[in-house]
């Protein structure tokens, strides 16, 4: 029996290693284009029956990870590298608006959390079965330590809807669609989040991400 290792066979095999889950729905969303992004904005909305108008503008450069704040009283820039407490309120605001925006993504970024192994469940919103796997933090670090997330996505591994709950509660404590998805340089984000039956939705607008060459 010849025991060597073909190279091209070896080549083979690394080329087509099965990618993570979280890996197919960030690059089902565009992460490959993430490398080249120099900036991005984006303003953080959330309209209910008894709130609406202009929400939280951000500017993001994640090469030097400064953040931009716009807000009424003006703006703040900082550097998410030199944090201080007076700056604490900002960038939780930061944190979960970027979360929002960039959920594929974080799949892959956050790195400290578990993520399930992918299952057959019905949406709670749609009532369509997709494919459910469930991100769960750690009960330290971060600003919302121990959440839970049961992310819904179909064949093409793109998030439809997902479940927040709170301190991983077994009890949902917001459930959202992922739609109006649109395409920003080769990034697909979901622009709309509804809750099922009633006025709610968060969204975003005033959305623009800036390649490397388009400077």
């Amino acid at each position: 029996m010849n025991c060597k290792s073909d190279p091209q066979q070896t080549s083979l095999k690394t080329d087509t290693q099965e990618l993570s889950i979280a890996k197919k729905i960030a690059n089902a969303h565009g992460f490959e284009h993430w490398k080249n992004v120099s900036e991005i904005k984006f303003t953080f909305q959330v309209d209910t029956d008894t709130r609406n108008g202009k929400g939280r503008s951000w500017s993001w450069y994640p090469k030097s990870d400064e953040v931009l704040f716009e807000s009424l009283h003006g703006e703040q820039r900082y550097s998410r590298k030199h944090m201080d407490s007076t700056l604490i309120a900002n960038d939780r605001g930061f944190i979960n608006d970027k979360f929002w925006l960039l959920v594929p993504f974080q799949l892959v970024w956050d790195t400290s959390a578990t993520i399930s192994e992918p299952t057959k469940a019905q949406a709670p919103i749609s009532k369509i079965e997709l494919n459910r796997i469930t991100l769960t933090y750690s009960n330290e670090g971060g600003y919302t330590p121990g959440d839970a997330y049961d992310i819904f996505y179909d064949e093409q591994f793109i998030i439809r809807e997902w479940v927040y709950r709170k301190g991983n509660s077994a009890e949902p404590s917001l459930t959202t669609t992922f739609e109006n998805y649109k395409d920003y340089n080769g990034i697909k984000i979901a622009t709309d989040h509804k809750q099922e039956g009633g006025n709610w939705n968060l969204y975003f607008t005033d959305v623009s991400i800036t390649l490397d060459d388009q400077k």
